[in-house]
């Protein structure tokens, strides 16, 4: 056995006498064209036609890459809704991987939509009954007992960056069971398209546990388990068996947890990211995410963070998470814990969380309130309502992840304008159906000077003569780079700091002199590269950068490296030596 195996049992990346890079293929004939990572359709070379096996098998005209992307788009906007679109395009994904990564790059603005929020809600809902191809790793209740057996099947040998989900609260929509794989292959496509993380380097995974639709478990084509959700000890024996598995068939590999009900998320968070190098996006990626869009807000208003105060609705993986960046971001501006703390509250189904309220979890301790901390508050019941907490804390900033569709109202949204001139509001929940307030509305209710960002896209706002533009606070802005900038370094552990980074990275890279408090969707990967290059930076400062090169690069020289080794949608020349199939 060679001391480093090929990136896959199918295939290795070499370079030729040269310098030049090309695949070294163990198959051919229809197993080279139903591989994914190899196939170029019609691109093939006559000579590689020849060498491996294809004549016969596809057209005879050797299309250029430029004709297999133009033909490819025009079949894209022949499909006639945005599920079919995201349908055409996992398709695309499962044929022909650099060809849909190309086209992706191409049209990253307008495709965006369609792979990721809001559309992969809908993918996620029908993953069953549009299921038809194999991707990723799945692992349930019934045979984690042989999940090191199970990962030895993945083909890929050098996973840098798996995203896992146990389904259990996808996005807006709640447990979707088996579905929730649709949003770790999404995911995973970004950090490919924007991240510059290789294809061969990604790994889905679906950890299905069961789940608590009973019209799933009914349901005789539902593909997951059909019983209840496993949970309590059996649930964290469950989850320790995979890490464990995982990290020795990868041990490169950085774990993005992915979509887990609240309660579940902080403690697997905490439970796993000092024995391998993991992150929530929901709690790390959405804090990073809206921490930037305040700190833009605050720069379109002339005014500092610490001047803010700060109602987030919804007291969740997501709400926590931004509450969490929200406090941390106030106290890198100079703020102790404690004065960040009283600039920030929580509001949740029951109000204001209250000490003593019931099911309160431990994340949430640290932002309930006592009844004496509200002294000079009116309020008519046990807990101040969202509206009595908006009046009562003279709010500024009002930002909502409850996917509650119409929450946020307009006696709140004028109450926070005797506060402010320019109130910050910013419903973030996915997708566009659940937002808690219309853009629109929102511009209107303040005649233009609300700063408004949504977690959907939404188009300009046309109000009066002037149009108003909606930043879409999208976590992809934050996680490919954040991602990306861990696999550069391997880093033993994701920080606080590197998410802080992160966030801070991105509010520069914002244009806000044209009034928007998130970039163009359009600049994704350079964006990404410098978050990245940040991220790397900090993993190097705060000691857990285990790769011990870049320990001695400059900040130049870091950011030169991310560019030099962020992949390229580009086919490669293939060769055949006539090797084994079987893993070496």
């Amino acid at each position: 056995m060679p001391d480093t195996p090929p990136v896959s049992r199918y295939y290795d990346v070499k370079r030729d006498e040269q310098g030049q890079r090309y695949i070294d293929v163990y198959v051919n004939g229809l197993a080279l064209l139903q591989n994914p990572l190899l196939n170029k359709t019609t691109a093939f070379t006559p000579q590689e036609r020849r060498d491996l096996g294809l004549e016969g098998l596809i057209p005879p005209h050797v299309s250029t890459f430029a004709e297999q992307k133009e033909r490819t788009y025009l079949r894209y906007l022949r499909q006639s809704t945005d599920l079919e679109k995201h349908e055409y395009l996992r398709a695309l994904q499962d044929r022909n991987e650099v060809l849909f990564y190309a086209v992706l790059e191409d049209h990253l603005e307008e495709m965006l939509p369609i792979i990721y929020t809001p559309t992969v809600g809908e993918a996620v809902k029908q993953y069953s009954s549009n299921y038809r191809y194999p991707r990723g790793f799945t692992v349930s209740a019934q045979d984690i007992d042989r999940v090191e057996e199970m990962l030895e099947n993945v083909s890929v040998n050098d996973v840098r960056m798996i995203v896992a989900t146990d389904s259990s609260a996808i996005l807006g929509i709640g447990d979707q069971g088996f579905g929730g794989m649709a949003i770790s292959i999404g995911k995973l496509s970004l950090y490919t398209a924007a991240g510059g993380v290789g294809p061969d380097k990604t790994l889905p995974v679906e950890l299905d546990v069961g789940t608590n639709r009973q019209d799933l478990i009914d349901d005789p084509l539902y593909l997951g388990l059909h019983q209840r959700r496993m949970t309590g000890a059996e649930y964290d024996e469950f989850l320790d068996k995979f890490v464990e598995a995982a990290h020795a068939r990868y041990p490169k590999a950085i774990i993005q947890w992915e979509d887990f009900s609240r309660g579940t998320a902080f403690r697997v968070l905490e439970r796993y990211r000092r024995v391998v190098p993991s992150f929530n996006d929901d709690i790390q990626g959405t804090g990073a995410m809206a921490l930037s869009g305040l700190l833009s807000a605050c720069r379109i208003k002339n005014e500092a963070l610490t001047g803010q105060v700060y109602v987030v609705v919804g007291a969740g993986a997501a709400g926590i998470g931004v509450a969490m960046a929200i406090r941390q971001g106030l106290m890198h501006e100079g703020l102790s814990f404690e004065e960040a703390g009283a600039r920030v509250f929580v509001v949740d189904r029951y109000g204001l969380l209250m000490e003593g309220q019931p099911d309160l979890e431990p994340q949430q301790m640290s932002f309930v309130r006592r009844p004496e901390d509200l002294a000079g508050w009116t309020y008519a019941g046990e807990a101040p309502t969202l509206h009595e907490v908006i009046v009562n804390s003279r709010a500024t900033a009002l930002l909502g992840f409850t996917g509650v569709p119409g929450l946020f109202r307009r006696e709140s949204v004028d109450a926070m304008r005797a506060h402010t001139a320019r109130p910050i509001i910013f419903p973030l929940s996915n997708p566009s159906s659940h937002v808690e307030a219309q853009p629109a509305d929102l511009i209107s209710w303040t005649d233009g000077q609300a700063i408004v960002a949504t977690g959907s896209p939404f188009a300009d706002i046309q109000y009066g003569t002037q149009a108003y533009p909606i930043g879409q606070g999208n976590n992809a802005f934050i996680f490919p780079g954040l991602g990306f900038g861990a696999v550069a370094t391997r880093a033993r552990e994701i920080t606080d700091n590197m998410v802080m980074a992160a966030a801070y990275t991105l509010a520069e890279l914002t244009p806000t002199d044209q009034g928007r408090v998130y970039p163009s969707i359009s600049d994704l990967r350079e964006i990404s590269i410098r978050i990245a290059a940040r991220v790397a930076r900090q993993a190097i400062t705060d000691g857990v950068c285990a790769d011990r090169r870049m320990r001695s690069l400059s900040d130049e020289q870091i950011e030169a490296n991310i560019r030099d080794r962020a992949w390229l949608p580009q086919y490669l020349p293939l060769r055949r030596t006539g090797r084994s199939t079987s893993r070496s």
